[in-house]
């Protein structure tokens, strides 16, 4: 990946934490290389940790998403130049939040993390496995804490 691509998605990223509308908010985190779906809400303040020089797409939202503010998409993460780095696991992988889904304020999601469809992640859970459709999950790591109910199912 270029370098100006890098510098392109870092701005679009912070651009779009601070936007007031939801719908350049949407433009610009898909120019920032998310995948994002049909009817997708994302609140302010969205942060998604990634690795800039990677260019495949390690964030799919797919339609009718509900992101709550302040949510974090942990897609890659290591302790950089620290000299434990070879003693630690660092981790990169893809997130993909299915359809109707919604995700509450402050969660935190880690990587090679599925949400399921029509699946609800409590405020301030840290997500650290995959979350069954139609369930919801909250706490610290988030742990199944109800179902939702729809008559579809």
């Amino acid at each position: 990946m270029s370098f100006l691509n890098a510098i392109r998605r870092k701005v679009f990223k912070y651009v779009a934490k601070l936007s007031p509308g939801n719908g350049f908010r949407v433009w610009l985190l898909k120019g920032s290389n998310i995948t994002i779906g049909e009817q997708v809400y994302i609140g302010e303040d969205l942060i998604v940790v990634d690795d800039l020089r990677d260019e495949r797409r390690y964030l799919i939202i797919e339609d009718r998403v509900a992101i709550s503010p302040r949510v974090t998409f942990v897609i890659h993460t290591k302790p950089n130049w620290s000299r434990i780095g070879d003693y630690v696991n660092s981790r990169k992988g893809r997130i993909i939040v299915r359809n109707d889904a919604w995700i509450g304020t402050g969660a935190v999601i880690l990587p090679d993390v599925e949400i399921g469809e029509g699946a609800v992640v409590g405020a301030n859970a840290v997500v650290t496995r995959n979350v069954p459709p139609y369930t919801v999950v909250g706490g610290v790591p988030a742990k199944v804490i109800g179902k939702v109910a729809v008559p579809w199912v």
